[in-house]
């Protein structure tokens, strides 16, 4: 009685499987390799990020989509078409310069995502006080090498391993991006003025870091084409970059001057001009004690330092306008204004908005 329950155990040892099969179902059953990573969202390709499940989408769902931003598109639809030109111009061959995509990404995933060998160039935002990458694969290297020092057409790019890219290499690849850059400017500038100036060029991504890796960055995919040769251009603009003009991005289009209403700019100023402001003419300005203040009664008088003829001060709210002197006309007081209002005080009074 005793050494059946043994064997049953020796038995279930050796197996792997419980001894007795007609008893309870419950066992637990072991996920496969592909049920795992679908589980924790490993198991998609790197082309395939926008239909991530599992922990993988539960963890990148705090990244900001570029669809949050709908003026970035349209900035960057502009970039597309200035740049097919300039690169046209710069190359001197038929340039085709495509959108492929537009997404979110964090900064420490993208990095370790470069294609080594590549050139990534270390762009500055003067106006956002900020920085950005401009990735360049190998393919649209030796592409622009080719065709920059008169390659023949219809023959593939000569692409060398295992060796890091020459003096002219790097000097050709700079070039470019220094035009891509200026086409940059261009295509922000009806929504603000951003200046793009390139930093340094940097073939290690661990030596082109600008943001923590945890941080969100937005990542612009483009495609140009030169005939048979070609490849991909990334541009990576964290999303800290973006943030000084983030209420611009959140725009709709509307016409050419991306959401403006001429209608409404000008109802606006002209409203602003009629606003009424309280305008006072102090004599004297002193500090007294609380209690003297609560203390007062009729026929207290109280001592001013002015004369009667000295200058008094216009003022606006805490602005002072500007210097005058009382006088009489007819049967009404009247202040005489002895001195301009500066600029710089009509900037003051226009922050204040309307009054009394």
């Amino acid at each position: 009685m005793s050494t059946e329950p043994a064997q049953n155990e020796e038995k279930e040892w050796e197996t792997g499987e419980p001894a007795n099969e007609g008893g309870s179902d419950g066992s637990e059953r072991i996920l496969s390799q592909d049920e795992i990573d679908s589980l924790l969202g490993f198991g998609l390709g790197e082309e395939d990020s926008g239909s991530r499940t599992g922990v993988r989408a539960i963890i990148n769902s705090a990244l900001v989509s570029y669809e949050r931003l709908p003026m970035l598109e349209i900035v960057f639809d502009r970039l597309v078409r200035l740049m097919t030109t300039s690169l046209r111009n710069f190359t001197s061959d038929n340039v085709e310069v495509s959108l492929d995509q537009i997404s979110s990404v964090r900064f420490g995933d993208y990095l370790n995502s470069i294609p080594l060998p590549a050139i990534i160039a270390v762009f500055r935002a003067q106006q956002l006080d900020n920085f950005g990458l401009a990735t360049v694969d190998s393919s649209l290297i030796y592409s622009i090498v080719d065709v920059l020092l008169g390659g023949r057409r219809g023959a593939a790019a000569t692409r060398v391993e295992g060796r890091p890219y020459t003096t002219i290499e790097r000097t050709l690849v700079t070039r470019m991006i220094e035009v891509v850059l200026n086409d940059a400017r261009q295509a922000f500038a009806p929504l603000t003025q951003v200046d793009f100036t390139l930093d340094r060029i940097e073939t290690n991504p661990r030596f082109a870091a600008i943001a923590r890796p945890p941080n969100a960055a937005i990542i612009v995919k483009l495609r140009i084409d030169m005939e048979d040769r070609g490849g991909k251009l990334e541009l990576l603009l964290p999303y800290a970059t973006l943030e000084p003009i983030r209420k611009m991005l959140l725009q709709q289009f509307m016409g050419e001057k991306f959401g403006r209403d001429n209608i409404w700019e000008g109802h606006l100023a002209s409203e602003l001009w009629a606003t009424k402001l309280e305008v006072r003419a102090v004599l004297d300005e002193h500090k007294e004690p609380l209690r003297k203040v609560l203390d007062l009664k009729v026929g207290d008088t109280l001592m001013l330092d002015a004369a009667p003829d000295g200058p008094i001060v216009l003022k606006c709210g805490a602005v002072d306008l500007s210097i005058g002197r009382v006088g009489r006309m007819g049967h009404s007081l009247a202040v005489r204004v002895e001195k301009p209002i500066a600029p710089a005080v009509q900037h003051a009074v226009m922050k204040l908005g309307g009054g009394k």
